[in-house]
């Protein structure tokens, strides 16, 4: 069972602050490059990167009526609740899009300044997720618990760098004619102990392997 941590003040305007269990579109958002160049660069510099990639990503997911999450090291985990399956698929994935669009010139921008090589990777799952406050005594923060999460850190470990990948609950969810996706199938994703999942990735043409 996967968790992780959202902002201590995060709970945006629309959503409950209440411990729920519910169905939601999880998007997982990865920094692809500032890890293996942390040690190079001035610590300060280095999670002011950091904060201004969860700022970016987090902007985008609030504008389509997602809820912001900020997990361990360059992820970023957003959980869509609004509507039913479908619409919440649908929120989820134009986030996912518009990170895809506008990361690269944020990217350029850093490589110019500092000399980094960095991308977007995503994971998309839906399914049932925990929702509520949790952590040590006096740092409780808002969580999301379930294996929902952990299987949308997988899609997003077979993301490459630039890309975004989704299970098939998110692909079925989708009203296609709502929204303009170009989705590949890809090779199905084989976990232990369940059944094997299909997957869907919405790829580039020149695709970066740099991690």
């Amino acid at each position: 069972m996967g968790a992780a941590p959202l902002h201590q003040n995060s709970t945006v305007a629309g959503f409950s602050s209440t411990t729920e269990r519910r169905q939601a579109t999880l998007l997982c958002t990865e920094l692809r490059g500032l890890a293996r160049m942390s040690e190079a660069l001035e610590p300060r510099l280095v999670l002011a990167l950091a904060n201004e990639f969860f700022s970016f990503a987090a902007a985008l997911v609030t504008a389509q009526g997602g809820e912001a999450v900020t997990s361990q090291h360059e992820m970023l985990l957003s959980a869509f609740t609004r509507g039913n399956p479908s619409q919440a698929s649908q929120q989820a994935v134009r986030a996912a899009q518009r990170i895809q669009a506008d990361f690269p010139a944020l990217a350029e921008k850093w490589r110019l300044d500092y000399g980094l090589r960095t991308a977007a990777a995503q994971g998309l799952h839906l399914g049932e997720v925990v929702i509520g406050m949790a952590g040590l005594p006096g740092m409780e923060r808002r969580v999301a618990f379930g294996d929902s999460v952990s299987l949308a850190q997988c899609m997003l470990n077979r993301a490459r760098a630039g890309e975004f990948v989704m299970s098939d609950a998110v692909m079925g969810a989708l009203s296609v004619e709502n929204l303009d996706l170009d989705a590949e199938p890809l090779p199905q994703l084989d976990l232990p102990r369940r059944s094997p999942i299909r997957i869907y990735g919405v790829l580039m043409e020149g695709r970066l392997d740099f991690t």
